[in-house]
């Protein structure tokens, strides 16, 4: 079928007054970037991937971080805040993954780096990124050619 937020575009509109929001929330656009990446890659969304894969340069990803995504962890290229943004994604993507989603010690590190208006940005980002990765998966979302591009 086609994307639900195509064929109700009123969807489309509020994901984008979301995505609006959260440019909004004062963090670095490349932060947005790497979560909306991270969060795609989790939930296997090749149409988003491709979307983001496109952002990359405009935001000043350098390439060390692209590949070295999936083991943020342990990369040299990620700096603290980065890492505690991109464990928050992890989390909030496999709530059902562990009893305590998102723990304590996960938020005093967020909030460590993150003001309060920065921290709700992320959880929207977060949020956001998995409606569309959940979305766009259902429908088998074209990666090659996805609605919003057209």
């Amino acid at each position: 079928m086609k994307n639900p937020a195509e064929v109700i575009p009123q969807a489309y509109k509020g994901i984008g007054n979301l995505l609006a929001a959260v440019a909004d929330g004062g963090l670095p656009e490349s932060t947005t970037e790497l979560i909306a990446m991270r969060v795609s890659s989790l939930n296997g969304c090749a149409a988003c991937l491709q979307g983001h894969a496109l952002r990359v340069d405009e935001v000043g990803i350098p390439i060390e971080k692209i590949v070295g995504l999936a083991a943020y962890r342990e990369s040299p290229f990620f700096n603290e805040a980065e890492k505690a943004a991109l464990a928050l994604a992890d989390a909030v993507t496999r709530l059902a993954d562990a009893e305590d989603a998102v723990p304590d010690e996960l938020w005093r590190e967020v909030t460590k780096h993150y003001d309060e208006r920065q921290t709700a940005a992320l959880v929207l980002c977060i949020a956001t990124h998995n409606l569309f990765n959940r979305v766009n998966v259902t429908v088998r979302e074209d990666a090659e050619n996805p609605f919003w591009m057209r």
